[in-house]
């Protein structure tokens, strides 16, 4: 048995009105709706404006009239403005929510042929958020081809699950999406997929401003470059993006290049300039290293971004420029809040949308796609087609996925070291000679050779291969025999508390046996 349907329209004062016995040839939206042989209407929610009361009850008996099954219940919905938006909304939604829908008995049909268009954009909105849980029906008159009544009707499902290919293109553009933001690179970072992920939808669905946080090297301008492209791509942007490092802005210059300023406004301004914030009016800003902005460059910033206005230097009237703020840092701002350094205001409003980028040692999965897509774009920039030997490869990415490998500086590391292999590849050809020199140099590179590393002068390039644990707690051991008169006087320093919990102890052995493990003595480090 088939469940019931139930139609909510709202009355067209000109569509459904008609007079005398002319009215039955005359296409009329809500009675043409319940003539249609192959929809049984059981009820018709019939909304509409007391001030057409006469012509309700009319349309109402009309349908009576063609469909003795359908009951017409009249709604009164008093409306000062049809053509306010507010207003209208408010009206229906209001009805939507005192009406008893049961949709797991009725069906529902959203009549939007009738009433203003800002009647029709509403029940819309009301039919897409479920507020109305039911299929939009739009009918029109009769064509030439079929003059007679009721005219054509067509139902449209809102819910977008059940529409295959619609699902198939919008799974298709999310990934396409991620994968812009993603560079192109595969990556089986299980972490890394869902940040982009969030980006993603973030960077797709807001205007406010995004911070990114991570190691230097680990690829925030090229991602604020796709988040830039990708919002273009979209249309959410129409302006250009503007780069800018605020490490390289300093002093008076600073506000000035960010702000602009007059002619004459300071020895040497020979020309008015508008600044950057101008240049980035409808589309991007990103502020790189905004941690080393002056406090006065930051109050100014925070107006521009909340007012969207800001004085260049030397004006007496304040500039407008409406940009998204992508900001970028490698510093912890709320340490810098706490000594002073960094506004706490200005951190509020651009710490809505955060995300922290892993460095490539936390993506070791992640090196061996990225040295196939390092190696095309360095041979593309030199015009060359460069392909790997299958064990230099596998050399290569032994020694990139290994401890032993930090990559301090991140992806402009990687960069660098392929762009190397490239260029000395004869032939073009990387073999398992290069990939040696190439390990040796970077061994050489990032072994802990600094004055400041505690461990240079004890272990040499030994101190490269140690894990960070082991590196912290050796130091320390250094750091205190060093200062000790001997064996004993240090290992009374390192097992303090440790001590007072044994009925007898040997603090020198224990202290030797734990340097036998780096092949170290207390006389060396004496």
């Amino acid at each position: 048995m088939a469940r019931p349907l139930v139609v909510i329209g709202m009355l067209g004062p000109t569509l459904d009105n008609g007079e005398g016995a002319g009215r039955w040839s005359r296409w009329r939206p809500s009675v043409a709706l319940c003539q249609d042989p192959a929809l049984v209407v059981s009820r018709f929610e019939l909304l509409f404006d007391p001030k057409f009361t006469s012509l309700a009850e009319v349309v109402a008996a009309d349908i009576e009239q063609v469909s003795p099954e359908t009951k017409v219940n009249q709604v009164r919905m008093a409306l000062r403005d049809p053509w306010d938006f507010e207003e209208v909304y408010g009206a229906l939604h209001d009805f939507t929510r005192g009406y008893e829908f049961k949709p797991e008995r009725e069906d529902y049909l959203v009549h939007i042929t009738t009433g203003t268009h800002v009647a029709q954009i509403c029940l819309f909105l009301l039919a897409e958020s479920r507020h109305l849980p039911g299929r939009l029906v739009q009918t029109g008159p009769p064509n030439k081809k079929s003059p007679r009544l009721p005219g054509t009707r067509a139902i449209i499902d809102l819910d977008l699950s059940k529409y295959d290919r619609l699902a198939s293109r919008f799974r298709v553009e999310a990934t396409e999406a991620r994968s812009f933001l993603k560079q192109g690179i595969a990556t089986k970072n299980a972490a890394y997929n869902a940040l982009i992920d969030q980006m993603e939808h973030v960077a797709l669905r807001t205007r406010a401003p995004m911070l990114l946080l991570g190691p230097t090297g680990a690829g925030k301008s090229e991602l604020a470059r796709r988040i830039f492209q990708l919002k273009h791509a979209r249309n959410l942007v129409k302006g250009e993006l503007v780069n800018v490092n605020c490490a390289t802005l300093r002093g008076e210059q600073a506000m000035a290049a960010l702000f602009g300023h007059t002619k004459g406004a300071f020895t040497g301004a020979a020309n008015a300039r508008e600044g950057l914030l101008m240049r980035a009016n409808e589309g991007v800003l990103f502020l790189d290293e905004i941690g080393e902005l002056g406090l006065d460059e930051q109050a100014m910033l925070l107006r521009a971004l909340e007012e969207k206005v800001f004085l260049p230097v030397g004006a007496d009237r304040e500039a407008s420029s409406d940009f998204v703020l992508l900001a970028g840092t490698n510093r912890d701002l709320t340490a810098a809040v706490a000594k002073g350094e960094f506004r706490a205001d200005l951190l509020a409003r651009i710490n809505l949308w955060t995300f922290t980028l892993p460095g490539l040692a936390e993506r070791r999965e992640d090196l061996a796609p990225n040295l196939d897509y390092e190696t095309e774009r360095a041979g593309a920039a030199i015009g060359q087609q460069v392909t790997w030997s299958r064990e230099a490869r596998e050399r290569y990415v032994s020694f990139a996925t290994s401890s032993e490998a930090t990559w301090p500086g991140n992806f402009r590391d990687l960069n660098a070291s392929v762009t190397r292999l490239v260029t000395l590849a004869e032939g073009g050809r990387i073999t398992t000679a290069l990939v040696e020199a190439e390990v040796a140099r970077l061994r050489a590179a990032w072994s802990p050779i600094a004055d400041d590393d505690p461990l240079a002068d004890v272990l040499g390039a030994r101190a490269a291969k140690l894990d960070l644990f082991d590196r912290v707690q050796l130091a320390e051991v250094v750091r205190v025999c060093a200062g000790s008169r001997s064996a004993s006087d240090a290992g009374r320093k390192l097992f303090a508390h440790s001590r007072l919990e044994k009925s007898t102890s040997n603090d020198a052995d224990r202290l030797r046996k734990y340097l036998a493990r780096f092949e170290l003595t207390f006389d060396e480090l004496r």
